[in-house]
């Protein structure tokens, strides 16, 4: 009985110990956006540098970005790999100031992905009241592929309801 016990308890502790925490990816993305809007940063890190790319985000996803990216926002040197975008994806701007009051803050998980909702103040540093007291929120569907959690999709929540960035990169493809 004892063995039993004994070996119901390792399971236990190994379920437990192996369950990620579906923000970590998040949190990793987050902690370079923040860092890159201090003002303190010596270089911008690109959150889809390779090493973060192929850790932090869904297999899917990062087929779609490689796609994409043949299709850059601006010039590059012939064979370079670009950015499609031409602005930071996670604030949704160029500009801002450091970001202030962040929060990351999963859901339950819902057929297999986890919503995991980030608000944080992109303008606090400007004069204007109003401004200064925005908050922006984005969304990031994570899943789990081969046992760990990765992002899947980035939703930037605004005026005019949530949008994907798997779309923007559909459309990007496409060449719209």
């Amino acid at each position: 009985m004892r063995k039993f016990l004994l070996a119901t308890a390792a399971i236990l502790i190994a379920t437990t110990a192996s369950a990620a925490d579906p923000a970590e990816p998040v949190k990793k993305v987050m902690d370079i956006t923040v860092k890159n809007w201090s003002g303190e940063a010596d270089d911008w890190k690109y959150i889809f540098d390779e090493d973060l790319l192929t850790t932090q985000f869904s297999k899917g996803f990062v087929a779609q970005y490689r796609e994409a990216s043949k299709k850059p926002a601006s010039d590059v040197e012939s064979g370079d790999k670009g950015d499609p975008f031409g602005y930071d994806v996670v604030t949704n701007s160029q500009d801002g100031c450091p970001l202030q009051d962040v929060t990351i803050t999963p859901a339950p998980p819902k057929d297999g992905v986890t919503d995991v909702t980030v608000k944080f103040k992109l303008w606090a540093c400007m004069d204007e009241a109003e401004m200064k007291a925005t908050v922006d929120q984005v969304n990031f569907d994570v899943i789990e592929e081969d046992g760990r959690p990765v992002i899947n999709d980035i939703h930037r929540v605004g005026d005019e309801g949530r949008d994907s960035l798997l779309q923007e990169m559909t459309n990007i493809i496409k060449g719209e």
